[in-house]
């Protein structure tokens, strides 16, 4: 049974592993700008990520794999000018950090210094292990994504739900206990089994985030623009949206290009 819900005025990554200890689920949604940031801070959102996702939602491109570290310090720094509570996790975007273990922690480095943020996340198991204690090492908070890893879409063909196949879930959890084991705080999980992610989070005394891994995992993250409607060719199973603001958007923006051209727009009290 869950304890009662303890008020937290800042989020650390201490108290995401305190919130997994108490039954808390945790709360995490994307955001990319000062905007948005600070009405997320405000909704009490636990943590915000400032994720590779901003290649798709904010420049249009078809994956992340094109948004560049600069980029993302641009992004992160918007956000974390708006954040009084949550915690702020900013990805590591696609060719930062797998080269090497010493171009990761540079990566990792000028986003905490150039953006203020408050950890990183990044992705894959064994192959990222020496890179994710190169950054653990120097004080860096790091948070893995095991599961779909869209920064290997071509590598994988697909968008389509992963681990499915018994070897392959096995890797995943064995991927999640050695996270665990080098010092990760946490792990988001993407589109598996939720039999699957249920096990995952059981294993490991860190929080398990899930996207498309079904209710049992720690807590669940979204992608802000798609969960508020903002994007309407998305439709996949785990996503739930809360607005329809494409809709109500679009009708709004008509009936302002319709008012200025009837000159209802600006009225009397509305001039100076």
């Amino acid at each position: 049974m869950s304890s009662a819900k303890k008020e937290y005025k800042r989020i650390t990554v201490k108290t995401l592993v305190d919130m997994k200890a108490n039954g808390e689920k945790i709360s995490m949604l994307t955001a990319y700008d000062y905007t948005m940031a600070k009405i997320v801070d405000g909704a009490g959102v636990d943590v915000i990520l400032v994720g590779d996702s901003a290649s798709n939602v904010m420049a249009g491109h078809e994956t992340t794999l094109p948004i560049t570290l600069d980029q993302m310090i641009y992004h992160a720094s918007s956000v974390i000018r708006a954040i009084d509570r949550a915690l702020i996790v900013v990805d590591l975007p696609f060719g930062s950090y797998q080269s090497d273990p010493k171009e990761a922690l540079r990566s990792a480095i000028r986003i905490m210094k150039e953006s203020g943020a408050h950890a990183v996340k990044l992705e894959g198991g064994k192959e990222a292990k020496e890179s994710i204690k190169r950054i653990l090492n120097a004080g860096i908070p790091v948070m893995g994504h095991l599961g779909l890893t869209p920064q290997s879409i071509y590598k994988f063909g697909t968008y389509t739900v992963r681990a499915k196949e018994e070897e392959e879930a096995q890797r995943l959890k064995e991927d999640a206990i050695m996270l665990e084991k080098i010092g990760c705080f946490g792990i988001v999980l993407e589109k598996i089994p939720a039999k699957l992610a249920k096990e995952v989070a059981e294993s490991v005394s860190i929080p398990i985030i899930g996207i498309g891994a079904g209710n049992g995992v720690d807590g669940q993250v979204l992608v802000l623009h798609d969960m508020l409607g903002m994007t309407h060719e998305f439709h996949p199973r785990f996503l739930r949206r809360y607005l329809n603001l494409y809709e109500d958007m679009t009708r709004a923006m008509q009936q302002y290009v319709a008012d200025v051209k009837n000159m209802d727009f600006p009225n009397d009290d509305e001039q100076y």
